[in-house]
């Protein structure tokens, strides 16, 4: 995870040390953590608060409830389903079309992305219901439901004017220099208890 606060403009505030962290423990432990570092900041003097990941039901299950017991004001607090990991689950979507030639995917996705960029939810939630009118499969039930389960997270316009990000691309980049640079390499191997340990160092 990565903690990290944004200037006027929504860039990076480089005045700020970002909180960057990581554990092989599981969900708990890591809100565990999570729920620590925001403490220690001070979280609810924060102007606003913006949590962003992935669409994983863990992830968003624990975040109400980290919500609730720092005592933050739920008007201040947003979340937000990484974009490009909404991009990818529209070419997931689309790839259910198995008729469909790659140019006329392309060319669904890109017009259903730039809808989600407006902010305009509702309408891609829509033609995500239209693409699966009739069709029955566990895949398709999947990708439908997804979309329609993080409505709500999906308010990428809003977020957009209030200057704050709208994907993880910090997170990203925290994953490379973190983990994937000290974790991963030709022979390299790891046990659970020395990969922790090696996590708990700060760059």
């Amino acid at each position: 995870m990565i903690v990290y606060s944004v200037d006027a403009d929504g860039k990076m505030d480089r005045r700020f040390i970002p909180v960057i962290e990581g554990t092989l423990k599981g969900p708990d432990t890591a809100f565990g953590l999570l729920r620590y570092h925001l403490q220690r900041l001070n979280i609810s003097n924060a102007d606003k608060l913006l949590f962003v990941a992935d669409g994983a039901r863990w992830i968003w299950n624990r975040v109400g409830k980290l919500i609730d017991s720092l005592r933050l004001r739920r008007s201040r607090v947003y979340e937000a389903v990484d974009f490009y990991h909404e991009v990818e689950q529209l070419a997931k979507a689309a790839d259910c079309k198995k008729n469909w030639k790659p140019s006329e995917k392309k060319r669904w996705i890109q017009k259903h992305r730039r809808l989600l960029v407006k902010g305009q939810t509702d309408a891609v939630i829509d033609a995500i219901r239209t693409l699966f009118r009739g069709r029955n499969s566990k895949d398709i039930a999947v990708e439908r439901n997804y979309f329609i389960r993080n409505r709500h997270r999906r308010r990428y316009q809003a977020v957009a004017e209030l200057n704050l990000p709208i994907g993880s691309g910090a997170m990203e980049s925290a994953i490379r220099r973190v983990v994937n640079l000290r974790l991963k390499g030709a022979s390299i191997y790891w046990l659970e208890k020395t990969a922790e340990a090696m996590l708990l160092l700060r760059p």
